[in-house]
């Protein structure tokens, strides 16, 4: 009777942690606003912002802010109107709870490199060296627009989901792999490691910057900045490359006569939600 039971016992073990990772899977996917895009953050969203508040801290007490104050004042003006247009929608959409948290911060770091970033529940960096490409209001909405939807799609959690995910196969591919000879492991690690970039990680960041632009150009039309101004940028941040971008499918970023492609594509949606000022 005891042997016969063993089975039976594990087997009922196993159906239970596998009914409790799927009752985790499920219970942490989420929906993307607008774009309706499904999506797996395992990090609970408390947790992402908190990281954030830190690491956004941590690297203000390390750089240096720009001291130019029109500038400045710009970025905080268009910033403000972003989000009061983004929250106002997302109150009227009854989706004000996925704002819940959010601390929104705008500040210009005196940097040379023409780049802008954001973390999770709204901090945001933009360097001083992409002011030459945005030139104006509408031109610095596009940048700040297209951040603020990285933020509020939580594309951030679900990087770190999808590399907890990675790390996680990695090490189970590792321990089947154990009785085999160490070169044999090697070769299959670093197979494992190159198609994880390649298949999954690349091709996801690449989907990532399309919504984010997609988002983007709704939230500038909500604003009242008009969403053709995207073109102009783009092209403007084109003509600046000094070396050739390496190929779509080796970059985390489309390439950007593919953005652009993407971005006259969906500017008609954009217009739908356009409210001038």
């Amino acid at each position: 009777m005891l042997h016969d039971r063993r089975p039976s016992l594990r087997k009922r073990l196993t159906t239970a942690c596998t009914a409790l990772c799927i009752s985790a899977v499920l219970g942490s996917c989420t929906t993307v606003p607008i774009t309706g895009r499904s999506q797996l953050n395992l990090v609970p969203s408390s947790t992402m912002m908190s990281l954030s508040t830190q690491q956004y801290s941590s690297f203000l007490r390390e750089s240096r802010l720009s001291t130019d104050q029109a500038e400045t004042a710009r970025l905080h003006r268009v910033g403000r109107r972003l989000r009061d247009a983004v929250e106002t929608y997302f109150r009227q959409q009854g989706l004000a709870s996925q704002l819940r948290g959010y601390s929104w911060q705008f500040n210009l770091v005196d940097d040379d490199t023409p780049n802008a970033w954001c973390m999770p529940g709204g901090k945001i960096v933009v360097y001083s060296g992409i002011l030459p490409y945005t030139r104006d209001d509408a031109g610095l909405a596009v940048v700040l627009a297209h951040e603020i939807a990285h933020a509020v799609a939580e594309h951030g959690n679900e990087r770190m989901t999808q590399s907890l995910l990675t790390r996680m196969g990695g090490v189970a591919l590792n321990a089947a792999l154990g009785s085999k000879p160490e070169k044999t492991r090697a070769l299959w690690m670093s197979a494992f490691g190159i198609g994880s970039q390649l298949a999954v990680v690349l091709p996801y960041s690449r989907l990532q910057e399309y919504e984010a632009d997609r988002l983007g150009l709704i939230f500038m039309a909500l604003a009242g900045y008009r969403p053709s101004e995207a073109i102009s940028f783009w092209q403007r941040m084109t003509e600046q490359q000094n070396s050739p971008a390496p190929p779509e499918f080796l970059s985390t970023h489309p390439s950007d006569q593919a953005r652009i492609q993407r971005i006259r594509q969906t500017i008609p949606e954009a217009m739908r939600y356009y409210r001038p000022q």
